[in-house]
């Protein structure tokens, strides 16, 4: 089975996460969404490149998260979050996906 990049996951919660909460109505769950793939990713992140990428990356993960609500205001949610995701993929295979 091949394995899925750590940046994909991240990415992926990012965007599955706002997702969610939006299709659903329900913020908790898209919470969920976000914290299960987040927690994949950091295991991912810890094994490839070590605990502190591990740490830094995380950082990077919520600060995406956090750093989507005013640029949504700015640009629009979905834009808003796939940018987000874009930019935490591309730290997470510069920092970890690439080493393998």
């Amino acid at each position: 089975m091949a394995k899925v990049p750590a940046a994909a996951v991240a990415a992926g919660g990012l965007i599955g996460g706002y997702g969610v909460a939006r299709w659903t109505g329900k913020r908790q769950l898209g919470g969920a969404v976000l914290a299960v793939a987040g927690a994949t990713a950091a295991q991912q992140w810890r094994r490839q490149a070590g605990g502190r990428a591990a740490s830094a990356l995380t950082v990077v993960y919520v600060a995406g998260f956090a750093g989507s609500h005013p640029l949504a205001k700015k640009v629009g949610a979905w834009p808003a979050v796939f940018g987000v995701a874009g930019a935490v993929a591309l730290a997470s295979w510069a920092v970890a996906d690439r080493r393998g």
